[in-house]
C-alpha cells in the first residue's frame, strides 16, 4: 500500500499534539512496559493488524503529520522488517522505533514515536513514513549502515544526562539556522540521511558537519523520546523551505533526526524526511552512491 498522500497542515494540528505530548509528559513507566509496547507496534505492522495497539480512548494518531484513523495508515498493510532498532523514555513514558523494510515489495523507512499513559494505553502514535518518492530515499543503504552501527547499552557511569544528550541533539538542528553556533560532533561522527552515508568518507573521521545552508533553515514543533541508557534521542519536527511544492505559510515538512550521543558528543545522525511532492520538488538526477 502507498501511503496515505499528503495534505495540507493547518497549524492547528502541530499544536494539538503538543498538548497531548504536554499531558502524557507527566506520566513515567517501567523500560519493560515500553519494550513491550515497541514489540506490539513491530508485531503489529508484521501482522498489517491496527487492533493489536492498545489506542487510549481519544488516542492521537498520525502519519507524516496527518492526523486520521489508525486503520487507514500503515498498520493496514502487513509488513516484515528487515531491521528494527527501538529506544525508551521512561520518565516520558515515550518509545521510538525505526523500521526498515527494505526487501518488502514497497520498501520504506518508518520512524515511530508513541507515549504511553499508567494504564500501557498509547495516548500518542506518530509515524514519519518514507518511501521512494521521499528526500534521497534508499531503504537498502539505509538498512546497510544502520544495521552495522553499535548502538548498545552504555556503561551506567559513563551515561549522560537527558538534558545532556538533548543539548548536543539539538545544537545539530539549531545550526541549521544559524551556522555559527557550535556542535558537539565526537569523532568518529557518521550521518545517514536516506541513501547517503557520510562515514564512507573517512570511516574514522568527523563526517557531522552539514555547512551552511543557501538560506536558514527553521524547525517547530519538535518532539522528543530520550533514552540515556543507549544516549539516544529521537526528534520529531518539521522544517522550512527544502520541500518546493509547499507554500510559505506552511508548518514545514515532516522530518524525524535521530542522534546516538557518546560522551556528549554525537556519534551517529539518523535523518528521514517525507515529502508532501516527488522528491520535495528537488531534481537530484539518478540516485548517487552511498558515500
Amino acid at each position: 500500500m502507498k501511503k496515505i498522500a499528503h495534505t495540507t497542515i493547518k497549524n492547528c494540528t502541530i499544536i494539538l499534539v503538543g498538548i497531548l505530548s504536554m499531558t502524557s509528559a507527566w506520566a513515567q513507566c517501567s523500560r519493560e512496559t515500553l519494550q513491550e509496547l515497541a514489540d506490539t507496534y513491530i508485531n503489529a505492522q508484521i501482522a498489517g493488524n491496527a487492533a493489536m495497539m492498545p489506542l487510549a480512548e481519544s488516542a492521537y494518531y498520525g502519519e507524516n503529520d496527518n492526523p486520521m484513523g489508525i486503520a487507514e495508515g500503515m498498520l493496514s498493510e502487513a509488513i516484515t522488517p528487515d531491521f528494527t532498532r527501538s529506544f525508551h523514555d521512561t520518565d516520558l513514558c515515550a518509545t521510538f522505533t525505526e523500521f526498515v523494510a527494505a526487501s518488502h515489495s514497497h520498501p520504506y523507512v518508518i520512524h515511530t514515536r508513541m507515549e504511553a499513559n499508567h494504564d500501557r494505553e498509547v495516548t500518542i502514535m506518530e509515524s514519519v513514513v518514507t518511501d521512494e518518492d521521499d528526500w534521497v530515499f534508499g531503504a537498502d543503504v539505509f538498512l546497510t549502515h544502520t544495521q552495522q552501527e553499535d548502538w548498545g547499552v552504555i556503561p551506567e557511569d559513563q551515561r549522560e544526562r537527558r538534558e545532556v544528550i538533548r543539548a548536543a541533539a539539538e545544537a545539530y538542528i539549531n545550526n541549521w539556522g544559524d551556522p555559527f553556533l557550535p556542535v558537539p560532533h565526537g569523532t568518529p561522527c557518521a550521518r545517514l540521511e536516506g541513501r547517503i552515508y557520510t562515514g564512507n568518507r573517512d570511516p574514522e573521521g568527523q563526517t557531522c558537519t552539514m555547512g551552511a545552508f543557501p538560506q536558514p533553515i527553521k524547525t517547530g514543533s519538535r518532539r522528543f523520546v530520550i533514552d540515556t541508557t543507549i544516549g539516544a534521542v529521537s526528534i520529531f519536527h518539521n522544517f522550512s523551505w527544502l520541500d518546493a511544492g509547499l507554500g510559505p505559510y506552511h508548518p514545514g515538512t515532516p522530518a524525524s533526526q535521530q542522534f546516538r550521543v557518546e560522551g556528549g558528543m554525537n556519534r551517529y545522525i539518523h535523518e528521514v524526511t517525507a515529502c508532501t511532492t516527488p522528491n520535495c520538488g528537488r531534481n537530484f538526477g539518478p540516485p548517487p552512491s552511498s558515500d
